[in-house]
């Protein structure tokens, strides 16, 4: 699907075809790896990209002026669609530095952003904690001042990437309020340990921090602020998670498609059998609906809107659980063959589950979204 049959300037076409490039020099048996690790082939292509550029400004290295919210939503599609890898790493790179991008102390950012640009650092972000996943605010790891340093202290779980990373973004408590701070993955103190395998497209690590010391202009705005910028990073990436599940979705459809079109029952192709063409008709429609509204979320994060990330909330919540209807049924046109644990749908459904849980999980967002809907009338 091009982007400019969706009413988006054809710069976005021509988005898509850098990513599909990209995706061109992977094999397609090299691109969805088993095992729940990364891929040190698909690191590689990642990096050699110039994907990264899209998640850094121009005066840092980047491709436009401000990070665009809609050519990342367009990008992650597109990488989804046929690796999940690719989109977790490129996801990643602008989550772990956008609130650097955003406010980081500028001899800091001109250190990092030129090389996130060129692929040759890769980011991550360190939130959650063993007792701390959707309440951010019960983390216990802490920060506090040394004369011209900052300490940290406390252990971070479920971090995706921070394996490969080289710069990670970390929440913290300081004092009575919370904040950010840039954390090289080398620093003296930090330990970084395999976490559990996951059905997500994430290699995730535990993080300890033991009294790791950064200089203070490592913290990211003003003490107290993390919410702020976490708040403003889930406005451009919650909204770009639409796009995948969109991008998910439609690898879905096309291959229920072509399993319906070449296998023949009672004598006919699959999709002539009542049932099983309404469920492909269902899917189609959805998959047409998640796609108008990430494009809209996205839109309005670029624009700036003050209700963004009200819609970026509402469009992670629709498209994910669209996805995972439509892989569900998709699955079930394929029948036997849909649960082959190698086959490429089983692969989607695995994939699928977990978008309702990371950046938000769903049940969280409903609740967003209904304080939004009650506040706006």
């Amino acid at each position: 699907m091009r982007a400019s049959e969706y009413g988006l300037d054809t710069h976005y076409d021509r988005i898509q075809d850098e990513v599909r490039a990209v995706l061109d020099g992977v094999a397609p048996e090299d691109r969805e790896p088993t095992g729940g690790r990364l891929s040190p082939l698909l690191v590689k292509a990642f990096a050699e990209s110039n994907l990264s550029e899209h998640m850094v400004a121009a005066r840092h290295g980047g491709r436009t002026e401000t990070i665009d919210p809609l050519a990342v939503c367009v990008i992650r599609e597109a990488l989804m669609n046929s690796s999940s890898q690719l989109d977790a790493l490129f996801s990643l790179q602008g989550i772990g530095s956008y609130a650097l991008s955003r406010a980081g102390h500028p001899e800091v950012q001109q250190h990092w952003l030129p090389r996130i640009a060129r692929g040759e650092a890769l980011a991550a972000m360190a939130l959650t904690e063993p007792h701390a996943g959707s309440d951010l605010k019960s983390i216990t790891t802490t920060m506090h001042e040394d004369g011209d340093d900052l300490v940290i202290s406390g252990h971070k779980n479920y971090i995706s990437h921070a394996s490969v990373a080289d710069v990670i973004t970390v929440f913290v408590r300081e004092g009575e309020g919370y904040s950010l701070a840039v954390v090289p993955a080398r620093t003296p103190g930090l330990r970084i340990e395999d976490g559990p395998t996951l059905i997500a497209p994430h290699e995730v690590s535990d993080l300890y921090f033991d009294e790791v010391r950064v200089p203070r202009s490592h913290r990211i705005g003003a003490p107290g602020e993390a919410f702020e910028h976490v708040l403003a990073t889930l406005t451009v990436f919650r909204a770009s998670v639409a796009g995948s599940a969109v991008g998910l979705a439609q690898a879905a459809l096309d291959t229920a498609l072509e399993h319906c079109v070449t296998r023949e029952q009672f004598g006919r192709p699959l999709w002539k059998l009542g049932a099983v063409g309404a469920l492909l008709a269902d899917c189609a429609g959805e998959v047409e609906m998640a796609r108008l509204l990430a494009y809209r979320a996205a839109g309005r994060a670029k624009a700036g809107s003050p209700d963004a990330l009200d819609y970026s909330s509402m469009a992670k919540l629709a498209t994910t659980e669209i996805a995972c209807r439509v892989v569900d049924r998709c699955l079930q046109t394929m029948g036997r063959f849909g649960l082959e644990a190698e086959g490429h749908m089983a692969q989607l459904y695995l994939i699928a589950r977990p978008l309702r849980i990371y950046e938000g999980a769903n049940e969280v967002l409903r609740l967003g979204v209904a304080r939004y809907l009650v506040g706006a009338r």
